[in-house]
Formats: C-alpha cells, structure tokens, sequence
C-alpha cells in the first residue's frame, strides 16, 4: 500500500479533506467533509470513482468541535487505509510577511501564524485549528502550511505598497493578495489547457463565496484585487470588498460601531447579501425575480469588468481570461454578461462553448483567449506538501554523509 498525503482546509463547522497517493505522481484517492460539527455532524467520503466510501451522522454532544471531527476522521482513515498519512497539508490563509513559501509546522510557527488572525479572522483561527490538535495528539506526524498569499509575494514593492508611512510597511502592512493557491494553479495549467496564452499577460477570476482577480504574465502574479486582508478588491458573498477608507472612521465616529461590530459586519453582512438583502448565494440570485438580486449580480458584474482593466494595465495589456472556482466554473450567465462588459478588449464569446463551460470558450477570431479552467486548490496543497517532505529528506541524508 503506497504512502499518502492528507489534505485539510478547515473551516469554523466543517473540515474538508482529500486523500493523495504518493507514486510517479500524485493520485487522489478519496475526498469528502465533516460538516455541522456541533451541530449535526456530518461525515461523507467518496473514493476517485465516486463511490460512497462513508456517510455517517452523530449526535452533536458526540462531535461538539473541531478536534472532535478531527478524532473521527483520524478514526476513518485508519479504517479506511490501515495507517494514517505521512504527512498533512493545511490551507492557512495569511502567511504574513514572514512566510512566502510553504513550511514544516512547529509550536513556534504556529504562535507566529496565530499573530494574523485579525487579518483573516474568517479563515485563520480555523486553519490553525486542526494544527494545534494534531500537534498534540500526534507530534509525530509532519504538518505542511501552504499559504494563500504565497504566490503573490513576488510582487514589485510598487504594487504591494500602500501609500503609507515607510514604518507600516516594514511592519508588514502591505498588499498580499489572497487565493494564491487557486493561482498558482491555474498558471501552472496554462501551459497544457492554453498554451497560446501561458506565456502572455492573463487576467485570472476565481470567482467564489470568496472573489478576487489576479494578473499573471508569463506564469507569475504582478497584481492581485485583494490586498492587506480578505476583505479588498470584488465584493463578495458576504464581504463589501474595496471601500473608501472615510466609511470605517464614519462608522466609529457618526455611528458609534465598535472595532468588533465593524468587523462583523465587513465579514458577514455585506457584499452580494447586503446588496440584494436575500442571499450571498450566487445561485439563489440568478433564480429569484427580486430585482435586487438582479442589482447584486449586476454590480458584481460591473467591479469585475473595472478591475479587469486595472489588471490590464498592471501588464500593459492582457492576452487571456480565464474563470475558476464555483462560480466561474458554473454560471455561464455570469460569464456571458462579464463577457459583454468586456467587449472592448474585443473578447467575443462562442455562446456554445460557453454553455459547456469547458476549455475555451471564445470564438476563434476573438483577440482576448477567453477559458474556463476549474481549479484544484487541495492537489496544490499536496504538491507542495509532497516538495516540503523530499527537501527535508534530502537534507537529512545531507547530514548523514557530512
């Protein structure tokens, strides 16, 4: 039985895991969730042929939280592969100023990762969750950070900047960019899927609960929508995206919200569901008759076709478009109305092709390539995952022969 890589991207109530097998190459063996932990916990599990492997519930008090799940999911995959893996890959959302690639977990960077948790309130406690727990409950097994702000780190100090004192930014406050995982990636698909634009200037949309929009020229991020924190750049599900900075100091000075009450609201009360006052799902949108849905989709449509330009501009033009995550991979109306906002790049889209939402999806004659790319967050994670643990074996067979 080969070794294997565990994948885990947690989130306050749930824990998404895939399952990788180490040989010539990485193959994903199974892939499922713990979700209502504390609530209706919830465990399913599919193999690669889409087989059912597990679906079993628990009362709450039994999985009332995150290192529970984790229990039982440690309790899965011994039943399931015999072992558990050699090693686990976590998504961790903000890697700050101090880590740009991906790293061996200990205490030490556990207590420095914790540090940008007001950062990514939404994301990082939860990453960090199951990081804690099984460094208890099972030091022995390596744990592997990859970081969604990783592959922007190569960015021009010119585009990461904020004009700011120069003390702000040494403390590292400073544009990052997220979903760099999803990124990384895509531009690591280009050159198989699109090689007519791998190596040009491509505007890439991951367009999700969470959105953002990234410039890669010639494989590598110059430019991303979202900066310091998660909250910047396309409105969201439930984030405003980029605001004039006046509205929080008129929030705690006019109408007396909190710190915490602002951040509540920034996190959970805004962007599409603030927008349409009925959800932050893109599908219920594109189903209701309110015209206020219609309001959202249609300013989430216009945000992304601005920052289309100034992506273009960050490269001095722009070859490609490419949509990816759930919502660029599913709703072709979303795509076909960010197409027409886009015509003047001349970007033509093949209604068919755009239905099947595969591959290309512009016509031939159209001047901007236009794709559908779906992404593959978790393979990434293990890939990297996978590097961390060879670097580190060479290393020690290094110092066996020193």
């Amino acid at each position: 039985m080969s070794d294997t890589i565990l994948v885990v991207n947690a989130g306050s109530s749930s824990i998404k895991f895939q399952l990788f097998s180490i040989g010539d190459q990485l193959q994903r063996r199974l892939k499922g969730q713990i979700e209502g932990i504390g609530v209706h916990p919830h465990l399913v599990a599919k193999g690669a042929d889409g087989a059912s492997l597990i679906d079993k519930t628990w009362p709450a008090g039994e999985v009332g939280d995150v290192p529970a799940a984790l229990g039982k999911l440690v309790e899965f995959l011994r039943a399931e592969i015999g072992t558990l893996p050699i090693a686990v890959g976590h998504r961790v959302v903000h890697g700050g100023p101090d880590y740009s690639a991906p790293i061996l977990l200990d205490a030490a960077v556990v207590e420095r990762l914790e540090a940008f948790a007001p950062l990514a309130p939404l994301h990082q406690p939860n990453n960090l969750g199951p990081i804690r727990t099984l460094l208890q409950r099972q030091p022995q097994l390596r744990q592997v950070a990859c970081f969604d702000t990783a592959f922007h780190r190569g960015h021009p100090e010119v585009a990461d900047r904020y004009a700011l004192p120069d003390k702000f930014y040494q403390d590292g406050v400073r544009r990052y960019g997220f979903h760099g995982l999803s990124y990384e990636y895509i531009a690591s698909q280009l050159p198989k899927v699109a090689p007519d634009i791998a190596q040009g200037r491509v505007v890439v949309a991951h367009l999700g609960s969470g959105a953002s929009m990234c410039a890669i020229q010639a494989g590598k991020s110059v430019e991303s929508t979202m900066g310091f924190t998660a909250l910047d750049g396309l409105p969201m599900g439930t984030r405003p995206g980029q605001l004039d900075a006046g509205i929080v100091l008129y929030l705690l000075t006019e109408r007396g919200m909190s710190a915490k009450e602002i951040e509540r609201l920034f996190y959970y009360d805004c962007g599409l569901k603030g927008l349409s006052g009925i959800s932050n799902d893109v599908r219920d949108l594109l189903t209701s008759s309110d015209p206020r849905a219609k309001f959202a989709l249609d300013y989430f449509v216009y945000r992304i076709s601005l920052f289309t330009g100034m992506l273009a501009a960050a490269m001095c033009g722009v070859d490609g478009f490419v949509f990816t995550a759930g919502v660029g991979e599913n709703a072709p109306t979303l795509r076909e109305a960010v197409a027409k906002r886009l015509a003047w790049l001349e970007l033509e889209l093949d209604p068919a092709a755009n239905a099947k939402g595969e591959g290309r999806i512009s016509t031939p004659g159209s001047r901007v390539a236009c794709y559908v790319i779906p992404t593959d967050e978790e393979l990434m994670i293990a890939r990297h995952t996978l590097s961390v643990l060879r670097v580190q074996a060479a290393a020690r067979l290094k110092e066996k022969l020193a």
